[in-house]
């Protein structure tokens, strides 16, 4: 659907890339990396048509739809939701516009009403509404929200609202930078459903790791001043890169040593005669291998080692009945934890239960409404904002004066090899902290804490605009770390990695679980956050099995017996998933009915439609664990006949 020739982009001197040939096919998604400022953004821009090539050329399907996600875009605050949404599909939004003004006019053309009305059929354009207010629903804005203005909504919600915008409008392409920003575990999890089956060709920025594993098929490059693509998701894309390299660098390694070998032979015999023609021969031969130069790769990865001045007390932080409400609106109600010394804390959940307010708390810089939060003895935190400004609030302050000021008598040597350590060089150490990028600020911030060598991080969406090498060396660097690290973070691989407590906040107040992210989802036994849940206890129930039946402890006659009532047992238990399955389901499309259904919404109060929205994603959750059991039946019963 998409086809590059040779295409390049660059920016006076500096050459972003350039030689791209590339054939991007429909059924494929396509996860665009990179390190920030390597042209990732401005690959999307060039084929969304914002922006000119340098050379070569692109080519899209012709009369293909372009549905592309914009980070600098802005809607209108006064434009109802649910039509905001609907815009997304042009055709039928601007035909069912024109059918409503007709219907306003006194004088309707017969013949033009006949067509807009084939016009919104041949594009499934009945079903709109349908359509839009179930994306905005997955992307977790409220149903009783869907027809009130977007400025009742907050700007990470408005986002959704454009994201969904995009999703809605039938693309044949989809160009998406970042879309996970701003979205929940929840929504990550309904975006990477609805990618998953989507037809068309999707080309995906994202510094989410799990989501690119989950979602693309294959991974385009932006490295090496051109951009390479690989079959395959992220995980198997680093894999396959490094090879790649450690093959050219071992083959440059062979030729130079043949050279040096060769090379050594003239200057040792070249000056006798009767070695004279050898020494030629030897001279020809250097002359003819061939040694690659390996480009420089443009991605920088920063070095973070933080480390604390001394230790704090074993018990970190006393929180008891924390309550925290903005109005009639209650974000936190009776927290109760208690953080021992050395824990990494992951605070996870959907946006708007308080994980940002109670962070705030923490740090003293919002008052709880009721409760106390007590740190311990010896306690020193460091604070890393989700709004870098809250920290970096003077827009003329330098990196430089920042560092200088955090160490004071400290020597120019050392505090320029910090700030080099975070990718700040040369001019970059003077450059107005207003004009920083979210990386860069985000750097600056690690480097002052660094310095600063606090006993405790409190960490709120530490990972937001870095690139994936700097996601990975803080992680490292936290698993170092000594001190206590308390943290709030949508990136699952993030948590995954780090975090040896988690604590969910729920409607129904804080789930406090002492184990990783990992075995969190196993203890809870649904894939409510992730889909590997439910695969990691399909596969514990079927290691359980096969232990049972090849116990070496057991005779063959008892192992026979119980392989026979268990085929016995096995098929009811899946003839009755199978009939949860359908009845799920067919309620599942009778709430979808519903929706569609004429004036649904115009007759049917808010706390009806509300609980019908709760009905239906449980009811989704439900489905998905009943499939993952029935396919876990199957290949147990598989197992047993074929034993």
């Amino acid at each position: 659907m998409i086809d590059t020739s040779n295409l390049a982009k660059e920016y006076g001197a500096r050459v972003l890339f350039e030689d791209v040939t590339l054939q991007l096919d429909a059924g494929s998604r396509y996860g665009l990396v990179g390190a920030n400022g390597s042209g990732k953004t401005t690959f999307l821009r060039l084929l969304a048509g914002d922006e000119e090539v340098s050379h070569g050329s692109f080519r899209l399907a012709k009369r293909a739809r372009l549905g592309v996600l914009r980070q600098d875009r802005f809607l209108d605050d006064d434009a109802i939701i649910l039509e905001l949404a609907m815009r997304g599909d042009a055709v039928v939004w601007e035909a069912l516009c024109e059918q409503r003004r007709i219907g306003e006019d006194g004088h309707p053309d017969p013949g033009r009403i006949t067509f807009l009305q084939d016009v919104i059929a041949a594009h499934d354009g009945n079903s709109l509404e349908a359509r839009a207010t179930r994306v905005l629903a997955g992307l977790g804005i409220p149903m009783a929200a869907h027809r009130s203005p977007l400025g009742t909504l907050s700007g990470g919600f408005k986002l959704r609202v454009l994201l969904a915008q995009v999703l809605i409008g039938g693309a044949d392409i989809l160009l998406l930078d970042e879309p996970t920003n701003h979205l929940d575990i929840l929504t990550i999890r309904w975006l990477e459903k609805f990618l998953s089956s989507y037809a068309g060709c999707a080309i995906i920025i994202s510094h989410d790791q799990r989501f690119l594993d989950n979602v693309t098929s294959h991974t385009l490059d932006v490295d090496y001043r051109t951009i390479t693509l690989y079959p395959g998701s992220y995980s198997t894309f680093v894999a396959d890169k490094a090879a790649i390299r450690e093959r050219k660098q071992a083959t440059i390694a062979r030729a130079q040593e043949e050279i040096a070998r060769k090379r050594a032979w003239v200057e040792r015999f070249g000056a006798k005669n009767t070695k004279a023609t050898q020494a030629q021969s030897r001279l020809k031969q250097i002359d003819r291998i061939e040694v690659e130069e390996l480009v420089a790769s443009s991605r920088r990865v920063p070095m973070l080692r933080f480390e604390q001045e001394r230790p704090s007390g074993k018990e970190v932080l006393d929180i008891e009945k924390l309550c925290k409400a903005y109005g009639d609106q209650r974000v936190l109600s009776d927290v109760n934890l208690v953080l021992r010394r050395g824990e990494r804390i992951g605070i996870i959940g959907p946006n708007g239960l308080g994980k940002s307010t109670l962070l705030k708390i923490l740090v003293r810089r919002l008052a709880a409404d009721a409760g106390h939060a007590h740190w311990g003895h010896e306690v020193r935190f460091g604070y890393f904002p989700q709004d870098h400004r809250e920290v970096l609030d003077d827009p003329d302050a330098t990196p430089l004066g920042l560092l200088e000021h955090a160490c004071p008598g400290a020597s120019p040597t050392f505090v320029r090899s910090q700030l080099g350590r975070v990718l700040f060089s040369g001019e970059d150490v003077q450059k107005r902290v207003g004009l920083l990028s979210g990386g860069e600020a985000a750097r600056l911030i690690f480097a002052l804490l660094i310095v600063q060598k606090p006993n405790v991080l409190v960490l709120d969406e530490p990972t937001n605009h870095l690139d994936l090498e700097a996601i990975g060396a803080l992680i490292d660097s936290l698993k170092g770390y000594p001190g206590t690290v308390l943290f709030v973070s949508h990136d699952r691989w993030f948590v995954s990695e780090l975090a040896t407590r988690i604590v969910e906040l729920t409607p129904d107040g804080p789930r406090d679980f002492p184990g990783t992210y990992t075995e969190y989802l196993a203890r809870c036994g649904d894939d409510h956050l992730d889909a590997d849940a439910v695969v990691e206890k399909a596969k514990r129930a079927r290691q359980a099995g096969e232990a049972a039946t090849s116990s070496p402890n057991a005779t063959d006659w008892e192992a026979k017996k119980r392989r026979r009532n268990r085929l016995r047992e096995l098929p009811k238990r899946r003839d009755q998933v199978l009939a949860e399955i359908e009845a799920a389901e067919s309620r599942k499309q009778a709430i979808t009915d519903l929706y569609c259904s004429p004036g649904f919404f115009e007759r049917t109060g808010q706390d009806e439609v509300a609980a019908l929205e709760q009905e239906q994603t449980a009811l989704a959750s439900r489905i998905e664990a009943l499939l993952a059991e029935w396919e876990a039946l199957e290949q147990e019963i598989a197992s047993l006949e074929s034993g």
